[in-house]
């Protein structure tokens, strides 16, 4: 399940008033499902959104969540599956490792928090870093920090600042860390926010690599500047549908909030013109189909412009995976995609 339909639940389950527990993986040890730093709800019914193993593990989850809820603080559960573990379990996953879970309480007298705040960067851009206390006086507080500011909740007194700088340092290296000092224990992880992808361009192929896109639970904006296009079943379902005229998107769209841009045309003089306005901003990705030679025509006609795409534009777009059908392209696309922004 991705970020955004857990995102979607909670939404869902705030607006009815419903308690629910935020599950994150704070250690693990050799082979697991999940790692440190995943995060699951779990509703008080016992429902839940996410995973943290290959679903064994989720009902026991559920109601160690129910217990937490009516105690009304946080709690840590270890789950040893290595070795003859397995079998004691009766489960049979075969992971061979250690999970270790913190659980806290998200209530509405609580304004469902740290959750609200975590939803908020994943649904807005860039990213922050989380800190959240395992084990101390101060067990269930969190951090979450931005090179700019941080919002603290759940502290006796003032914030440590080295938690502050912790929650920073994740942020900036997109990896988590269970620290340990002074009796206290704590979890630094990256929030990253859901992708928005940009399809410049509304031909056939753009349908699969827009339904997979929303399938990965990302933001999709599709583009063109013909209306017919734009009405192509399958595009109903991206989140903007724009008509625009090449050369004008920054009249219609705020360019500066997507992560990457596939430009896909299939129009050379209208290519072009996507990319020569593409190259006043630093988008973590850029994209555009056809032959390596289509590229270098394009960049050649972009005189100056090219410099500022270049080591940027992808083309050909996508990993080379044997793609031959707009499906597979677009799995191609997305794989090298996910890859950049992950920074792998």
């Amino acid at each position: 399940m991705s970020a955004r339909q857990i995102l979607q639940s909670f939404e869902a389950w705030q607006a009815a008033g419903e308690p629910l527990v935020l599950a994150t993986v704070y250690d693990t040890l050799g082979s697991t499902y999940s790692k440190a730093g995943h995060r699951i709800l779990i509703a008080g019914t016992g429902d839940y959104r996410g995973l943290v193993s290959g679903g064994c593990l989720e009902g026991d989850l559920a109601e160690r969540a129910r217990q937490v809820i009516a105690a009304d603080r946080p709690t840590a559960v270890t789950y040893d599956l290595r070795d003859a573990a397995d079998e004691l379990w009766g489960l049979a996953v075969g992971c061979n490792g250690l999970l270790r879970v913190f659980l806290q309480p998200l209530t509405p007298t609580r304004a469902y928090e740290p959750f609200k705040s975590i939803a908020a960067v994943q649904n807005g851009t860039g990213g922050a870093g989380l800190a959240t206390v395992i084990e101390g006086p101060d067990a269930g507080a969190t951090v979450i920090a931005t090179a700019t500011g941080h919002d603290a909740r759940g502290f006796q007194a003032a914030v440590p600042a080295t938690i502050v700088t912790g929650a920073r340092t994740a942020a900036a290296e997109g990896v988590a860390r269970l620290v340990k000092s002074a009796g206290t224990t704590v979890l630094y992880a990256p929030l990253r926010a859901i992708p928005k992808l940009l399809v410049l361009g509304a031909g056939l192929d753009a349908v699969p690599l827009v339904g997979m896109a929303l399938e990965l639970g990302w933001f999709v904006t599709v583009a063109d500047h013909r209306p017919a296009y734009l009405a192509r079943p399958g595009f109903e379902r991206a989140d903007r549908n724009v008509l625009v005229e090449p050369g004008q998107l920054g009249r219609a769209l705020s360019l500066t909030e997507f992560d990457a841009v596939i430009v896909m045309s299939h129009h050379l003089p209208t290519d072009r013109k996507y990319l020569a306005e593409l190259a006043s901003f630093a988008h973590r990705y850029v994209g555009v189909l056809g032959p390596r030679a289509r590229r270098e025509r394009l960049l050649a006609d972009l005189g100056d412009g090219a410099a500022r795409l270049h080591g940027r534009l992808k083309g050909p777009v996508g990993l080379d995976i044997g793609a031959d059908s707009p499906e597979s392209i677009a799995l191609s696309i997305l794989a090298e995609l996910q890859s950049t922004l992950h920074s792998r």
